[in-house]
Protein backbone atom coordinates (compact mmCIF):
# COMPACT_ATOMS: atom_id res chain seq x y z
CA UNK A 1 0.00 0.00 0.00
CA UNK A 2 1.49 3.46 -0.92
CA UNK A 3 1.23 6.76 0.86
CA UNK A 4 -1.52 7.51 -1.68
CA UNK A 5 -3.21 4.12 -2.24
CA UNK A 6 -6.27 5.20 -4.07
CA UNK A 7 -6.05 8.73 -4.47
CA UNK A 8 -6.68 11.48 -7.26
CA UNK A 9 -4.21 13.61 -8.04
CA UNK A 10 -3.90 16.86 -10.54
CA UNK A 11 -0.64 18.33 -11.00
CA UNK A 12 -0.22 21.50 -13.12
CA UNK A 13 2.96 21.90 -14.55
CA UNK A 14 3.15 18.50 -14.65
CA UNK A 15 4.69 17.98 -18.27
CA UNK A 16 8.61 17.98 -17.55
CA UNK A 17 11.33 19.13 -14.59
CA UNK A 18 9.66 19.32 -11.02
CA UNK A 19 6.19 18.90 -11.75
CA UNK A 20 6.98 15.30 -13.49
CA UNK A 21 8.67 14.29 -10.61
CA UNK A 22 6.03 14.96 -8.62
CA UNK A 23 3.68 13.17 -10.50
CA UNK A 24 5.83 10.48 -10.90
CA UNK A 25 5.93 10.36 -7.49
CA UNK A 26 2.58 10.25 -6.65
CA UNK A 27 1.88 7.48 -9.28
CA UNK A 28 4.89 5.20 -7.80
CA UNK A 29 2.85 5.59 -4.34
CA UNK A 30 -0.29 4.53 -5.89
CA UNK A 31 -2.28 7.68 -7.50
CA UNK A 32 -4.04 8.24 -10.23
CA UNK A 33 -2.75 11.49 -11.77
CA UNK A 34 -3.73 14.13 -14.05
CA UNK A 35 -1.19 16.45 -15.50
CA UNK A 36 -2.18 20.35 -16.47
CA UNK A 37 0.06 21.69 -18.97
CA UNK A 38 0.29 24.04 -22.11
CA UNK A 39 2.36 21.26 -23.84
CA UNK A 40 0.17 19.16 -25.14
CA UNK A 41 3.41 16.95 -26.88
CA UNK A 42 5.26 16.79 -24.06
CA UNK A 43 2.49 16.13 -22.29
CA UNK A 44 1.15 13.37 -23.99
CA UNK A 45 5.05 11.66 -23.85
CA UNK A 46 4.43 12.11 -19.72
CA UNK A 47 1.75 10.10 -19.41
CA UNK A 48 2.97 7.10 -21.62
CA UNK A 49 6.24 7.68 -19.65
CA UNK A 50 3.71 7.29 -16.14
CA UNK A 51 2.50 4.28 -17.29
CA UNK A 52 0.27 5.62 -19.88
CA UNK A 53 -3.95 6.29 -19.28
CA UNK A 54 -4.75 3.61 -16.57
CA UNK A 55 -2.86 5.42 -13.87
CA UNK A 56 -1.66 9.23 -15.96
CA UNK A 57 -4.10 11.16 -18.07
CA UNK A 58 -3.03 14.73 -19.84
CA UNK A 59 -5.24 17.70 -19.90
CA UNK A 60 -4.37 20.81 -22.18
CA UNK A 61 -4.58 23.63 -19.00
CA UNK A 62 -3.58 27.18 -19.07
CA UNK A 63 -4.02 28.07 -15.37
CA UNK A 64 -4.63 32.17 -15.57
CA UNK A 65 -8.21 30.98 -17.28
CA UNK A 66 -10.87 29.54 -14.54
CA UNK A 67 -12.49 27.66 -16.95
CA UNK A 68 -9.61 25.50 -18.42
CA UNK A 69 -9.01 24.82 -15.01
CA UNK A 70 -12.03 23.54 -13.51
CA UNK A 71 -12.24 21.49 -17.03
CA UNK A 72 -9.03 20.01 -16.06
CA UNK A 73 -10.26 18.99 -12.54
CA UNK A 74 -13.47 17.62 -14.48
CA UNK A 75 -11.10 15.20 -16.62
CA UNK A 76 -9.29 14.18 -13.62
CA UNK A 77 -12.72 13.20 -11.77
CA UNK A 78 -14.57 11.97 -14.95
CA UNK A 79 -11.29 9.58 -15.45
CA UNK A 80 -10.52 8.52 -11.83
CA UNK A 81 -13.12 9.58 -9.42
CA UNK A 82 -13.25 12.28 -6.57
CA UNK A 83 -10.36 14.76 -6.49
CA UNK A 84 -8.05 14.22 -3.54
CA UNK A 85 -4.77 16.10 -4.12
CA UNK A 86 -3.81 19.26 -6.04
CA UNK A 87 -0.74 20.35 -6.84
CA UNK A 88 -0.33 24.23 -7.43
CA UNK A 89 3.20 24.18 -9.54
CA UNK A 90 2.66 25.65 -13.10
CA UNK A 91 4.82 28.44 -13.59
CA UNK A 92 6.96 30.62 -15.74
CA UNK A 93 9.82 33.34 -15.15
CA UNK A 94 10.99 36.42 -17.10
CA UNK A 95 13.86 37.71 -15.12
CA UNK A 96 14.92 41.27 -15.52
CA UNK A 97 15.97 44.29 -13.18
CA UNK A 98 12.55 46.64 -12.57
CA UNK A 99 14.47 48.97 -15.44
CA UNK A 100 14.36 46.95 -17.89
CA UNK A 101 11.18 44.49 -17.46
CA UNK A 102 8.56 45.10 -19.34
CA UNK A 103 4.74 45.42 -18.17
CA UNK A 104 3.92 42.28 -19.77
CA UNK A 105 6.83 40.87 -18.11
CA UNK A 106 5.69 41.11 -14.49
CA UNK A 107 2.07 40.60 -15.63
CA UNK A 108 2.61 37.59 -17.18
CA UNK A 109 4.09 35.71 -14.24
CA UNK A 110 1.92 37.23 -11.65
CA UNK A 111 -0.94 35.67 -13.64
CA UNK A 112 0.57 32.18 -14.41
CA UNK A 113 1.70 31.81 -10.81
CA UNK A 114 -0.15 33.66 -8.47
CA UNK A 115 -3.19 33.94 -10.24
CA UNK A 116 -2.88 30.36 -11.28
CA UNK A 117 -2.23 28.97 -7.73
CA UNK A 118 -5.63 31.18 -6.83
CA UNK A 119 -7.29 29.20 -9.46
CA UNK A 120 -6.43 25.93 -8.76
CA UNK A 121 -6.93 26.22 -5.34
CA UNK A 122 -10.46 28.19 -5.60
CA UNK A 123 -11.51 25.11 -7.55
CA UNK A 124 -10.24 22.27 -5.55
CA UNK A 125 -11.41 23.79 -2.43
CA UNK A 126 -15.02 23.82 -3.67
CA UNK A 127 -14.93 20.36 -4.57
CA UNK A 128 -12.97 19.41 -1.32
CA UNK A 129 -14.73 21.10 1.19
CA UNK A 130 -18.14 19.16 -0.33
CA UNK A 131 -16.82 15.85 0.62
CA UNK A 132 -15.00 16.93 3.85
CA UNK A 133 -10.94 15.96 2.67
CA UNK A 134 -8.89 17.15 0.80
CA UNK A 135 -5.12 18.24 0.39
CA UNK A 136 -3.69 21.41 -1.68
CA UNK A 137 -0.04 22.05 -2.11
CA UNK A 138 1.01 25.39 -3.41
CA UNK A 139 4.33 25.61 -4.65
CA UNK A 140 6.69 28.81 -3.66
CA UNK A 141 10.18 29.66 -3.85
CA UNK A 142 12.87 30.58 -1.54
CA UNK A 143 12.93 33.67 -3.74
CA UNK A 144 9.48 34.58 -2.02
CA UNK A 145 11.04 34.99 1.49
CA UNK A 146 14.20 36.68 0.43
CA UNK A 147 13.78 38.19 -3.17
CA UNK A 148 16.00 37.65 -6.20
CA UNK A 149 18.31 40.17 -8.00
CA UNK A 150 15.89 40.42 -11.40
CA UNK A 151 12.83 38.78 -10.06
CA UNK A 152 10.47 41.45 -9.00
CA UNK A 153 7.78 39.32 -11.08
CA UNK A 154 9.06 36.44 -9.79
CA UNK A 155 9.72 36.90 -5.79
CA UNK A 156 6.30 38.74 -6.01
CA UNK A 157 4.56 36.38 -7.29
CA UNK A 158 5.60 33.62 -5.08
CA UNK A 159 5.91 35.05 -1.73
CA UNK A 160 1.91 36.43 -2.85
CA UNK A 161 1.70 32.33 -3.05
CA UNK A 162 2.91 32.23 0.79
CA UNK A 163 -0.02 34.88 1.72
CA UNK A 164 -2.75 32.75 -0.57
CA UNK A 165 -1.60 29.65 0.98
CA UNK A 166 -2.28 30.76 4.64
CA UNK A 167 -5.59 32.81 4.04
CA UNK A 168 -7.05 29.47 2.14
CA UNK A 169 -6.45 27.49 4.94
CA UNK A 170 -7.50 29.39 7.00
CA UNK A 171 -11.13 29.11 5.24
CA UNK A 172 -11.39 25.52 4.64
CA UNK A 173 -9.72 24.05 7.86
CA UNK A 174 -13.42 23.40 8.99
CA UNK A 175 -13.58 21.08 6.11
CA UNK A 176 -10.84 19.36 6.63
CA UNK A 177 -9.07 20.69 3.80
CA UNK A 178 -5.51 21.23 3.92
CA UNK A 179 -3.92 23.62 2.00
CA UNK A 180 0.00 24.05 2.69
CA UNK A 181 3.23 25.18 0.46
CA UNK A 182 6.55 24.48 -0.39
CA UNK A 183 9.61 26.94 -0.95
CA UNK A 184 11.86 25.30 -3.24
CA UNK A 185 15.96 26.58 -3.61
CA UNK A 186 17.85 25.74 -6.22
CA UNK A 187 17.17 22.48 -7.74
CA UNK A 188 18.94 20.69 -10.63
CA UNK A 189 16.56 20.77 -13.71
CA UNK A 190 17.05 21.37 -17.19
CA UNK A 191 16.53 25.03 -16.80
CA UNK A 192 18.89 25.69 -14.05
CA UNK A 193 21.92 23.81 -15.36
CA UNK A 194 21.62 26.34 -18.28
CA UNK A 195 22.70 29.25 -16.32
CA UNK A 196 26.00 30.04 -16.67
CA UNK A 197 28.89 28.72 -14.65
CA UNK A 198 29.27 32.15 -12.45
CA UNK A 199 25.79 32.40 -11.52
CA UNK A 200 25.24 28.49 -10.71
CA UNK A 201 28.37 28.55 -8.02
CA UNK A 202 27.54 31.89 -6.22
CA UNK A 203 24.27 29.91 -6.18
CA UNK A 204 26.01 26.78 -4.77
CA UNK A 205 28.23 29.10 -2.31
CA UNK A 206 24.92 30.28 -0.27
CA UNK A 207 23.83 26.74 0.58
CA UNK A 208 25.02 24.98 4.05
CA UNK A 209 24.52 21.84 2.15
CA UNK A 210 26.98 23.00 -1.02
CA UNK A 211 25.03 20.76 -3.52
CA UNK A 212 21.69 22.13 -5.24
CA UNK A 213 18.85 19.94 -5.17
CA UNK A 214 17.48 16.73 -7.05
CA UNK A 215 13.59 17.25 -8.19
CA UNK A 216 12.81 13.81 -6.51
CA UNK A 217 13.29 16.15 -2.49
CA UNK A 218 11.33 18.39 -3.88
CA UNK A 219 8.70 15.40 -4.77
CA UNK A 220 9.18 13.95 -1.21
CA UNK A 221 7.91 16.91 0.75
CA UNK A 222 5.10 17.13 -1.67
CA UNK A 223 4.28 13.99 -1.06
CA UNK A 224 4.44 14.25 2.47
CA UNK A 225 2.31 17.26 2.40
CA UNK A 226 -0.01 15.32 -0.06
CA UNK A 227 -0.43 12.35 2.38
CA UNK A 228 -2.28 11.93 5.33
CA UNK A 229 1.34 11.75 7.25
CA UNK A 230 0.59 15.46 7.53
CA UNK A 231 -3.16 15.09 8.59
CA UNK A 232 -2.62 18.04 11.18
CA UNK A 233 -0.72 20.44 9.39
CA UNK A 234 -2.17 23.36 7.26
CA UNK A 235 -1.28 26.35 6.54
CA UNK A 236 2.39 25.77 6.44
CA UNK A 237 5.24 26.94 4.43
CA UNK A 238 7.90 24.09 4.29
CA UNK A 239 11.22 25.09 2.97
CA UNK A 240 13.73 22.72 1.02
CA UNK A 241 16.79 24.37 0.35
CA UNK A 242 19.40 23.02 2.21
CA UNK A 243 19.87 25.38 4.39
CA UNK A 244 20.10 28.28 2.13
CA UNK A 245 18.95 31.87 3.59
CA UNK A 246 17.99 30.53 6.86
Amino acid sequence: MGLLSGKVAVVTGGAQGIGLEIARTFVAEGAKVVIGDINSEVGAGAVAELGGETVARFASCDVRDSAQVESMIDLAESAFGPLDVLVNNAGMTRDATMRKMTEQDFDDVIAVHLKGAWNGTRAAAARMRERESGAIINISSISGKVGLLGQTNYSAAKAGIVGLTKAAAKEVAFKNVRVNAVQPGLVRTAMTEAMPERIWQQKLDEIPMARAAEPNEVASVVLFLASDMSSYMTGAVLEVTGGRHM
